[in-house]
């Protein structure tokens, strides 16, 4: 599987477990029946760091809080600040394309533009 459709992915199984008491591995299972290392580190990562996640992005919001962002910018947004700070195989540039992307796909453009607003703090 490639990395934008774990990505994706990601997002839809984050999307169960936002809207449903399951575990990861149901959230995911709903989403696909392939097994991907990727995509269950993506998930699992999201899950388990949410509170430092979160935390960091509340830092580089302006003007928004978290709760107050629709359901795609937040969750595509916690991808893309997992990889950014928890892993290091994917460079930060790369992360926020993919983001960006996934946003078209998903949310519309002002969504994009306002992921990449925030994403490109990061990289700063």
């Amino acid at each position: 599987m490639k990395r934008r459709q774990a990505r994706e992915l990601a997002l839809q199984a984050l999307f169960q477990l936002d809207n449903h008491e399951i575990s990861i591995e149901e959230a995911i299972g709903h989403v696909t029946e392939e097994k991907d290392s990727f995509l269950t580190q993506v998930v699992s990562g999201v899950v388990n760091h949410k509170e430092e996640i979160d935390a960091s992005l509340t830092d580089k919001l302006e003007n928004w809080s978290l709760s107050r962002l629709p359901k795609i910018e937040r969750t595509v947004l916690r991808i893309a600040v997992f990889e950014l700070l928890y892993t290091e195989e994917t460079p930060a540039k790369v992360v926020i394309n993919e983001a960006l992307e996934i946003c078209k796909v998903f949310g519309d453009e002002k969504s994009s533009r306002f992921v990449n607003g925030v994403l490109s703090k990061y990289a700063e």
